[in-house]
Formats: C-alpha cells, sequence, structure tokens
C-alpha cells in the first residue's frame, strides 16, 4: 500500500511544520530537550526499560523521540520493542533535513531504514515497527501491549482525530497493567478521555513555555 507522505513546510531557518496540520513536528526552543521531559521522563524512562519493555507511539513524525529513546536506551539489555503509529509518513530526505537539527544523535541508521521503504527494522536495543495508516483503523487491530505510551500526535485543536475519545480507549485497552503514557498536551478533553480509558491521570509541568503537560499509569 502506498501511504500518503507528508507534506512539509520549511520555517524560520529549517522548522519542518506539517503543511496538512499547521504545527511543528518539534518544539521551537528545544526539540530534543522536549523529547526527553516529556516522553522519556515522562514515562519514566529510562530506569523502567528492560528487556522485552514495549513502548508504542502516536505520531512517528520526524524520528526525533525514537532516536531520543535510542540514545537514552543504548546500554539497555534488548530487545525493548518501539511500535510507531503514523499515517503520513515523512520522507527520508525530508526526514534528514528534519534531524540534522539535533547532531548529537545518529540519524543516519534510521534514514537508511526510512529510505528502503522498511518498516521493520533495529537500532541498538530497540526492535522498532512502524504501522503506516490511520491509527484510528490499525491501532484497534494491533495485537500488542504496550508499557509505556508516547501520544505525540499534532495539537488537539488541528490534528482532533489523534486524540478522540475513542482512540484513547484503544490505548488504554493496548496498555499493559501498570503501563504509562505521557504527552505534551494537558488539554481537559485529553485528560478526560484518558481517565476514562483506565489511567490514572496527573497534570505535570510542561517544557519551556507551555506550563503544563499530562502522564499516567494504568492501575
Amino acid at each position: 500500500m502506498d501511504h500518503q507522505k507528508a507534506s512539509i513546510d520549511w520555517r524560520d531557518g529549517g522548522i519542518p511544520v506539517s503543511a496538512r496540520f499547521d504545527d511543528p513536528y518539534y518544539s521551537l526552543q528545544s526539540g530534543l530537550e522536549e523529547t526527553r521531559h516529556v516522553f522519556l521522563r515522562g514515562n519514566g524512562l529510562p530506569e523502567r526499560a528492560r528487556a522485552g519493555f514495549h513502548i508504542a507511539e502516536l505520531g512517528f513524525g520526524t524520528g526525533l523521540n525514537l532516536l531520543a529513546t535510542h540514545a537514552a536506551l543504548a546500554q539497555c539489555p534488548g530487545p525493548i520493542h518501539f511500535t510507531s503509529f503514523e499515517a503520513f509518513p515523512m520522507a527520508a530526505p525530508d526526514m534528514a533535513r528534519a534531524l540534522a537539527a539535533f547532531p548529537e544523535l545518529d540519524a543516519a541508521p534510521l534514514i537508511a531504514a526510512i529510505a528502503t521503504g522498511a518498516t521493520r527494522f533495529a537500532l541498538g536495543p530497540l526492535d522498532v515497527t512502524l504501522i503506516l495508516g490511520d491509527a484510528r483503523e490499525t491501532l484497534p487491530q494491533w495485537q500488542g501491549r504496550a508499557d509505556a505510551w508516547y501520544l505525540d500526535g499534532f495539537s488537539p485543536a488541528k490534528n482532533p482525530e489523534l486524540w478522540a475519545e475513542d482512540l484513547l480507549a484503544e490505548v488504554g485497552r493496548h496498555t499493559a497493567p501498570g503501563g504509562t503514557f505521557a504527552t505534551y498536551t494537558a488539554a481537559g478533553a485529553v485528560r478526560r478521555a484518558l481517565a476514562a480509558a483506565g489511567f490514572d491521570v496527573a497534570r505535570q509541568p510542561g517544557f519551556g513555555r507551555k506550563r503544563h503537560m499530562s502522564a499516567g499509569v494504568r492501575p
């Protein structure tokens, strides 16, 4: 199946912005630090990582979250599973241009895999699976359960489909007992939907100019 590629506008000296959702792919302040603050620390990583641990993500985007996870978990015993759901995959040249902003990360193996069209590949201890297509269709069919979720769609105001109550219910259904989620958004509707999905939801200090983010655990 040929999936519709992401359409990118480059602004402010090279920030990738989704033309479809009019939203940047990463923080204009420090995308890598925001990823570490929200998704890694928000899910208790790398401390919780162990062989067989499963991370899942809504919104693969530039692959920044994957590379930050790889850097943080490089010394962990594998395999650690990383499954990401993406409706509009970014072309390899765009991904290379976006990730050039983070020279401390080794993006070359990821870009090489994306260039071949691979949806299963390894990065160090990470066993990576990309599931392409609308998550509203692909997540209900997924057989896995995550120990940690990165909820990283474009903003709820601009990409409401990825934050809909029925989709977040599927996130809850595909979470192992004791599993967690973290997201940059503190939107009330998102927090209520995640609570309805079975998570104990907490509002936490956000990154940079964002006052709050959300994280939670499924008891």
